[in-house]
């Protein structure tokens, strides 16, 4: 059985000190590939870095502006370096990019303009986009129909909305990931809605250093707590583990084109 964490931060702080321990850890709980998400430019920069110098592991990296971040965009597009890196084949999704309406800690059109510019760049490359959205399904979604982002597809990562904004996403060909937050107890409205996802749409996901599942609560995450997960997502689904780790690497396989003769 093989496991993946499609939507990780190894590229922060939080992993600078035991980064080869955390690795280890991951192959040790059966986590195959990660996708290490840009939040910023150096940031993607680092992402890149990593999956040049982890291929073993089966790190590859998306390039991205966090929508916090969007205000460090240049005027007028994204900043050169995304362009060369978009081009790299450990490079695998243009993210993670998105709206957050929550913090607000960058202005709203100042997201939107990020967002759109995000999906340009997917489209050209050829490559899936890494969504965030978080206070902001109905307008993040209004942004992928407008600029016909089911042209690249791409994943909502962290999934939380509600069915009707899942319906709406899986019918422009994207794919649901997700995270610690289906193990809360509290989550029993997102079980409901993982559960009605079609299997060959699913992924998994730690978003690690945040977001710890439930048996390590409180705890830094890191991409071998996916397996609990994977856990959930099986019990809310009624398949065998095996099966359902099965189908979500067929689907990361699918959508970031990350096979076994390119680690």
């Amino acid at each position: 059985m093989r496991l993946l964490d499609s939507h990780c931060h190894l590229n922060m702080e939080e992993f600078a000190e035991d980064l080869e321990l955390i690795l280890r850890s991951a192959r040790e709980a059966r986590v195959e590939r990660m996708l290490v998400a840009g939040f910023d430019e150096p940031s993607s920069g680092k992402a890149l870095a990593l999956a040049k110098a982890h291929p073993a592991e089966g790190v590859f990296a998306a390039v991205g502006i966090h929508p916090h971040d969007a205000k460090t965009c240049p005027p007028g597009g994204l900043p050169e370096s995304f362009q060369d890196w978009a081009a790299d084949p450990r490079v695998v999704a243009i993210g993670e990019t998105g709206l957050d309406l929550h913090y607000n800690l960058s202005p709203r059109e100042v997201q939107e303009e990020s967002f759109r510019r995000h999906i340009a760049l997917a489209e050209r490359v050829r490559k899936p986009l890494v969504v965030h959205v978080r206070d902001a399904y109905d307008e993040a979604i209004g942004i992928l129909r407008d600029e016909a982002a089911g042209r690249c597809t791409g994943v909502i990562h962290c999934f939380s909305g509600e069915w009707r904004h899942a319906a709406e996403a899986l019918e422009m060909g994207f794919f649901l990931s997700f995270a610690g937050p289906l193990t809360f107890p509290r989550a029993a409205a997102l079980r409901e809605v993982a559960a009605r996802v079609p299997e060959d749409r699913l992924l998994c996901e730690t978003d690690s250093p945040y977001l710890a599942p439930q048996p390590y609560r409180g705890r830094r995450n890191q991409p071998a707590y996916v397996a609990a997960v994977y856990e959930t997502l099986a019990e809310v689904r009624k398949v065998p583990l095996e099966i359902l780790a099965g189908q979500v690497w067929r689907n990361a396989e699918r959508l970031f084109g990350w096979g076994d003769g390119n680690v």
